[in-house]
């Protein structure tokens, strides 16, 4: 049997063993919006917790727009340019108007990438696309410290000191926010350094309510709706996708109304319940975007603990053609190895302020602590190998099979779309 895994651009079929007994795992099929133009009118027609966008715009001088970063795959394509010619029917002018790329601490996106991000060429060539820089402590906003655990709060004065704010993004599965959409792409989206590694602390990431598919006592969440709430009014567009990117579901509104709106939606489809354990899992880093760094790679080996037997395997196949990613986690993944998990999370947990991610590292040493994860990656370079800290493989085939021998278990789950599917067991626990 031939499996497709989600895996770069092109990606990745694997010849599973004959002894192997597949149990795939995905989501359901979901009601696709066929007519995507009519279905981005009717969202800002009918908006969730606010007035129409024209009607609200209409007092307003200047816009900001949020935009999310090349790690996630958002149709912008579909809704920003409606929205920038609503803004100018109510009265605002191009030049009122900047589109800014919520990039938190990852890089910039430029040039061919960033035209890529907005899908819009007319966009492109008629509204100012600007990138967020969480370091230029000068480009943002102190207001103040939340009630809740005393985050710092500093936020991009553009978006800050624009009259209309509107934050656009996907809302999918997050390994620690619950849900990414909405609020996220504020918090850390453009938030100032000081208040992203506050709130990826250590004691954030450890949180047991810090998990995917949760907002309930969610540290992280609860901070970014403190966050919002010290903002003031800001709205929303949210979109969800199907396994194949295309568009299922999207509304605009009030920020935190339309959110969870949307993840009422995506709930149903990505949350995928199982009545076994196994101890051979087969996943992806969701393909490309999400794939380009061994950075990102590392949400799709958290994702699946749930279903994994202690003990376990977990293969991920990701293709990492830009590498391990930042140097502070090339950094941070040195300390890791050096250290030992058990001396590196000792060593952050006395630290108030995470190192910058950091928090990722973190996160893999929850996997790692159940099972035992290997990575197949053609992209990776021999120099960062060593910097992922867990085990290469050459070949998905072999490694699958080898689980299967030590376990004396064929079942093997296989998650072709990665972090995007989360698989909860619901037998006995």
């Amino acid at each position: 049997m031939k499996v497709d895994l989600r895996y770069g651009q092109a990606g990745l079929t694997v010849t599973l063993p004959a002894a192997c007994e597949p149990h795939i795992i995905r989501k359901p099929k979901m009601a696709l919006l066929q007519d995507k133009t009519a279905a981005v009118m009717h969202a800002l027609d009918q908006p969730k917790g606010c007035e129409s966008l024209e009607s609200i715009a209409g007092s307003k001088k200047t816009a900001c727009i949020l935009i999310c970063d090349v790690t996630r795959p958002v149709p912008n394509e579909v809704f920003l340019r409606p929205v920038v010619e609503r803004l100018l029917s109510a009265g605002l002018q191009l030049s009122d108007i900047t589109i800014l790329v919520a990039t938190g601490l990852h890089r910039p996106n430029e040039g061919d990438e960033l035209a890529r991000v907005v899908g819009d060429a007319w966009i492109m060539a008629n509204v100012r696309v600007e990138n967020h820089f969480a370091r230029d402590k000068n480009a943002h906003v102190d207001l103040g410290h939340t009630a809740t655990r005393n985050t710092p709060v500093f936020l991009d004065r553009r978006f800050v000191e624009a009259d209309m704010r509107i934050a656009t993004g996907l809302v999918e599965p997050h390994f620690m926010a619950g849900y990414s959409g909405g609020r996220k792409v504020i918090a850390p989206g453009i938030a100032g350094e000081e208040t992203i590694r506050t709130f990826h602390s250590a004691a954030f990431m450890a949180d047991p309510n810090a998990i995917e598919c949760n907002l309930v006592g969610n540290p992280l969440h609860e901070e970014q709706l403190q966050i919002v709430k010290m903002l003031g009014e800001v709205y929303a567009i949210n979109t969800v996708i199907d396994e194949d990117r295309n568009l299922a579901f999207i509304n605009f509104g009030e920020v935190i109304q339309s959110h969870l709106q949307a993840v009422a939606f995506a709930q149903d489809c990505c949350v995928v319940e199982v009545d076994r354990r196994y101890h051979t899992v087969l996943t992806s880093a969701a393909g490309y975007p999400l794939d380009k760094t061994y950075y990102q790679t590392v949400k799709g080996m958290v994702t699946p603990m749930d279903i994994v037997n202690d003990g376990g395997t977990i293969i991920i196949a990701s293709d990492c053609g830009e590498g391990l990613g930042s140097a502070n986690f090339r950094a941070s993944q040195t300390r890791l190895i050096e250290m030992g998990a058990d001396a590196f999370l000792q060593k952050i947990h006395q630290q108030k302020l995470a190192e910058v991610d950091e928090w990722q590292s973190q996160m893999q040493t929850k996997p790692t602590a159940k099972a035992r994860v290997q990575l197949y990656s053609e992209g990776l370079p021999d120099k960062d190998r060593h910097l992922t800290g867990i085990e290469r493989v050459v070949s998905i085939e072999q490694a699958i099979m080898k689980s299967i021998e030590e376990s004396s278990d064929p079942v093997v789950a296989v998650i072709p779309e990665g972090p995007y599917v989360v698989p909860k067991f619901s037998g006995q626990r």
